[in-house]
């Protein structure tokens, strides 16, 4: 929800959708400076949505999820959850553009044969996490064009 709240036109949604009965863009996301209202934070970067679900199909909260989810983002569920049903995690994973398919390669939607937990030990779990970050920010930044990440041990450290 966060990451949708921040996105460009989505305070526009909201205003659309409370004309009809929806919900208000919440006050706590808006920085009024006196002279223009503004996001509180810029777009976020990219997303990761553990056991993550869509929150209702009530029409009051219609302006999460319509216009769809822009931000790049990851659902990893648990085959077997027993907290958040399948159906309502699918509801969040199709209301964001890039949604079941994948993107230059990084699957957007990864199961873990557990239940509503963060699936921390298995390699194939962290290796498509650190997958999908390096695709968001490499596109941005041009790491995926051959230009050499700086190693943790050189960089400089403010203290």
């Amino acid at each position: 929800m966060v990451a949708s709240l921040l996105e460009p036109g989505r305070r526009e949604a909201f205003e659309q959708a409370q004309a009809k009965g929806g919900m208000r863009y919440p006050d706590s996301f808006v920085n009024d400076s006196g002279f223009i209202e503004e996001a509180v934070h810029p777009p976020l970067r990219f997303a990761v949505s553990y056991s993550g679900f869509g929150a209702s199909t009530n029409p009051l909260y219609q302006a999460y999820y319509v216009p769809r989810i822009q931000t790049p983002m990851l659902h990893v569920l648990g085959s077997v959850d027993t907290v958040v049903s399948e159906e309502r995690s699918l509801r969040l994973v199709d209301a964001c553009v890039q949604g079941r398919g994948k993107e230059g390669g990084v699957q957007r939607v990864v199961y873990h044969p557990g239940g509503h937990f963060l699936p921390s030990s298995g390699k194939q779990y962290v290796s498509a996490l650190a997958a999908f970050i390096r695709e968001a920010v490499g596109e941005e930044e041009g790491l995926g064009s051959g230009k050499q990440e700086e190693r943790a041990e050189d960089m400089d450290l403010p203290f």
